[in-house]
């Protein structure tokens, strides 16, 4: 069974059994969080939600909160010796997909 889950105003494609990096979450290690369903396909047969399908979440568990790797930016501005280089580390949850259940 696979859905398409919506976490923090992002869309996420998901089987059960697998790991998945979002956005920072708030929770600790371990804790079980639900997402809403925005597309069910179970075999050949999909449902699609308006905007949610209804009796239906996904569980997941909650693996760890780290960093990301370092993003370097940098800004140049010809005949000008104008050169900043900066950089940006975004905090991510991974989560493990523990179940997609549909109540239909």
């Amino acid at each position: 069974m696979e859905a398409i889950i919506e976490v923090s105003g992002f869309q996420y494609e998901v089987k059960e059994n697998s790991k998945v990096k979002v956005p920072k979450l708030k929770g600790n290690i371990g804790d079980k969080v639900k997402f809403p369903i925005m597309m069910l396909i179970d075999g050949n047969k999909p449902s699609m939600g308006d905007p949610y399908v209804k009796n239906a979440e996904c569980e997941a568990e909650i693996l760890r909160t780290a960093k990301s790797a370092k993003k370097l930016r940098y800004k140049y501005k010809s005949k000008k010796n104008y050169r900043r280089k900066g950089s940006h580390r975004q905090w991510f949850t991974e989560i493990l997909i523990n179940s997609i259940k549909s109540h239909v």
